[in-house]
């Protein structure tokens, strides 16, 4: 008696305890749910100890964290007009006094800086002091906005397109918790939306808080569409290949199950929900049904071969088992080589990828053969999908093509290879924080409007260490910054640079009387007398916190980064590195570049060159699974060549699409290659046991394994492709390409197996027909057919 014979007895005589168990650890993780939290930050690529995190890490030390401005836009005309005008400058009284809120910054609150020369100071005046009642004194306000106040051009107004902002900064300690959310849906967005109604404008709201809110709670209603669609497709597609209501329920009820463990695990482990993670539950169910074709197919053929519903719950187990247990370990591999990438997102995904995917195959193994010990016999209505003509006559044409064209079939495959190819040196590489953004969504067009009108909203910083207390208030310090200001300024792809170089600037204005012409750094003669107003003034000290620490030490650079590819990040990069090395000196000052959005940018990069990484180890991985199993290093290869010809496929898919290269798109070809490699060892496993059968004579034995397998093969690959289309119903970009990709590979991964595969074994049979070479394995995959099975 056998391992798996041994196993099956356990199973089906100890059923209502294997029942109970599987009942008590469902509810055990069914009450782990509860601990489930979405993500409030960006997903940090990049491991913890890498140089650009640690750059980051210091610089959210110094000033604390940059992504908490929540910013309102409007572009009217009307706006202008003294109704209109004071109740945009009055919409900001709603937020200000909240606890959430740290400040805020508005038409309302423009300060003018005037030079008291009687007290050596500078001091502040408000803008206007009352709200303007006529259209002229709202222009006149207009008018000195705009021609005299430069340093407020970009940050509370374009105007050159007349369009006006409104600044909120949310108080940094809340920004990254549930508070953010309640601040954004319950108080922002309803006040906004009373006020387009009652003044028929459209106001536009958008900021890395705002923006991140709502792509978390996109993510967070996908995760239902995602599993309501996956049981939907996968039952229909089901109930039309079996025909039964009886094994359609059986196998949702797995998959369910499957799914309530795999949000448990996601609460046990403490993980926070992802765009990657939001992915598991689905990918389960699209996983978990394969198992129950495999396990239900079996039963029902021997029920159909000899009618003892024993024998034949027993033989579901024994001769499926170990094959399911073998493709569902290739599987988790797949997903699992991800744990050895230092990414913690992607480690998170491999881990809970991995451990559902074993949890679905046992629960599979158990309850299928379980649920229908207590169930009468299937009905011979049941048994008809098993003759079924088309899919007789789909085998048949595999068996002729394999056996008539196998030229034809090596000369496709050499045209794909070199298409392939030529697509797979088209592919670009997106380090985007939005481009995977809903694009239908409102918030996603506000995103762009922002960046039309103030040079976008993701922050790049530049940190200033001058090594000294005090130093950034040299005047030698603020040049090199400027110098800085300049470079950035030439690039279209950024906003306007803010500084305390503009603060120094607006104090030389204020001190020529305000006139705008002399915005700009002082002389060294002049820095004396206009940085004694400086300090003898208090009122600015609020602004000078914003871009120098308390020690004047540390200053900052901030811009505002467009939605842009890694390419041109780099030129950006490498442009604004040139002029810090010309002009700073290693030596006195440490300068780097960081932000969220160079960390995400740099964070894809480090993604890309980890990628060749897992998928080589994938591979490694599974070739040793192959060597262990089959005991024939010839195998390894045939088997391999079928499964990384798709991947090649979708690579070049990839390049002649434009569907770039980025962190959910990376996850395409392990996902694959994983999956893929199922079908061969079903396969190879059958027709390792027909070469036993035939007498090691291999042309009946590929025939015979491919009728054997190809029904089976064909019935899990279609449920996979339409299972893996339920990810295009989503709104992100990146997870409508990775449902796209994943199910046209394991299309071609299932015409590649039933075709190229049988066909390599046929051309390179002497070499591998040799009984020493292709030796016992280390374990029986399929056990022979006339093995004696207790009843």
């Amino acid at each position: 008696m056998n391992f798996w014979t041994k196993v099956a007895g356990i199973i089906l005589r100890n059923r209502y305890l294997v029942l109970l168990i599987i009942a008590i650890i469902t509810g055990l993780l069914a009450s782990q749910i509860k601990y489930m939290k979405f993500s409030y930050t960006e997903a940090n690529l990049l491991p913890e100890n890498h140089e650009v995190n640690i750059e980051y890490n210091k610089f959210l030390e110094i000033f604390g964290e940059e992504g908490n401005l929540v910013i309102l836009g409007i572009k009217d005309s009307s706006v202008f007009s003294p109704k209109k005008f004071n109740a945009w400058n009055h919409l900001i009284d709603n937020f200000e006094d909240l606890e959430e809120v740290d400040f805020t910054l508005s038409i309302a609150d423009v300060q003018k800086l005037k030079a008291d020369r009687s007290k050596r100071k500078f001091v502040l005046e408000p803008l206007f002091d009352e709200d303007p009642k006529t259209k002229d004194e709202v222009l006149a306000i207009k008018k000195q906005l705009f021609d005299k106040l430069p340093f407020y051009d970009n940050l509370l107004f374009n105007k050159n397109t007349g369009t006006l902002q409104t600044a909120i900064y949310i108080k940094k300690e809340l920004i990254n918790t549930p508070v953010r959310r309640d601040f954004i849906f319950n108080k922002l967005i309803p006040v906004v939306e009373k006020f387009e109604k009652e003044h028929n404008v459209d106001v536009r709201i958008s900021g890395m808080p705002y923006i991140r809110t709502l792509n978390s709670q996109n993510i967070q209603d996908e995760i239902l569409l995602f599993v309501l669609g996956a049981l939907l497709i996968t039952a229909v597609i089901f109930f039309f290949f079996f025909r039964s209501y009886r094994a359609t329920f059986i196998t949702l009820l797995v998959v369910l199950i499957g799914v309530t463990w795999a949000f448990g695990f996601i609460g046990w482990f403490r993980y926070e929900i992802t765009v990657l993670s939001a992915l598991i539950p689905p990918l389960i169910i699209v996983i978990g049904v394969p198992n129950a074709v495999f396990l239900i197919n079996k039963y029902q053929q021997e029920i159909k071969k000899h009618g003892n519903q024993a024998k034949s719950l027993q033989r579901v187990i024994t001769k499926i088992g170990n094959a399911t247990l073998m493709t569902n370990i290739t599987t988790a591999a797949g997903f699992a080589t991800f744990v050895f990438v230092k990414s913690n997102l992607l480690r998170e995904f491999g881990i809970l990828a991995s451990i559902n995917i074993i949890s679905i195959f046992v629960l599979a193994l158990l309850l299928i053969p379980i649920i229908y010990s207590f169930m009468p016999l299937p009905k011979k209505k049941h048994l008809n999908h098993l003759e079924r003509k088309w899919i007789e006559n789909v085998v048949d044409w595999m068996e002729k093509t394999v056996r008539d064209y196998r030229i034809g079939i090596y000369f496709t495959s050499v045209i794909i290879i070199i298409i392939g190819i030529i697509g797979v040196y088209q592919i670009r590489v997106s380090g985007s924080l939005i481009e995977d953004m809903p694009k239908s969504m409102g918030f996603y067009k506000d995103i762009k409007f922002f960046e039309n009108e103030f040079g976008g909203i993701m922050p790049l910083e530049i940190l200033i260490d001058t090594k000294k207390e005090k130093g950034v208030m040299k005047l030698s310090t603020l040049k090199k910054m400027e110098k800085i200001n300049e470079a950035i300024e030439t690039f279209p792809e950024l906003s306007k640079p803010i500084s305390v170089v503009n603060l120094v600037k607006y104090s030389k204005q204020a001190y020529y009387q305000g006139n705008p012409k002399y915005y700009q750094l002082p002389t060294s003669q002049e820095q004396n007398y206009i940085f004694a107003y400086t300090k003898n003034s208090s009122n600015d000290t609020g602004m000078l916190k914003s871009f120098v620490d308390s020690t004047g030490r540390y200053a900052r650079i901030t811009t505002f980064m467009k939605d842009i590819g890694t390419d041109k990040m780099d030129d950006i990069q490498e442009r604004i590195q040139t002029v810090i090395d010309k002009e700073f000196d290693k030596e006195k000052y440490t300068v780097s570049l960081t932000g969220k959005a160079l960390v995400f940018i740099k964070g894809t990069n480090y993604l890309i060159n980890n990628l060749v990484l897992s998928l080589s180890l994938a591979i490694v991985l599974i070739s040793i699974f192959m060597a262990w199993m089959f005991r024939s290093p010839q195998m390894i290869l045939i088997s391999l060549i079928p499964n990384i010809l798709p991947l090649l496929i979708t690579a070049g898919l990839m390049g002649f699409f434009d569907i770039p290269i980025k962190p959910s798109t990376i996850l395409v070809f392990s996902i694959a290659f994983g999956i893929s490699v199922d079908d061969t060892i079903h396969f190879l496993a059958k027709y390792r046991q027909e070469l036993i059968a035939h007498n090691w004579r291999i042309k009946p034995s590929v025939f015979a394994a491919l009728r054997e397998t190809g029904v089976s093969m064909f019935y899990t690959s279609i449920v996979l492709f339409f299972g893996f289309l339920v990810f295009t119903l989503s709104s992100f970009g990146g997870t409508i390409a990775l449902g796209g990709l994943v199910s046209i590979t394991l299309l071609f991964a299932m015409v590649s197996n039933l075709l190229l595969l049988p066909s390599l074994l046929l051309t390179f049979e002497n070499k591998i027909a040799n009984k020493k070479i292709f030796k016992e394995p280390a374990m029986e995959i399929i056990p022979v057919e006339d093995e004696k099975i207790e009843d």
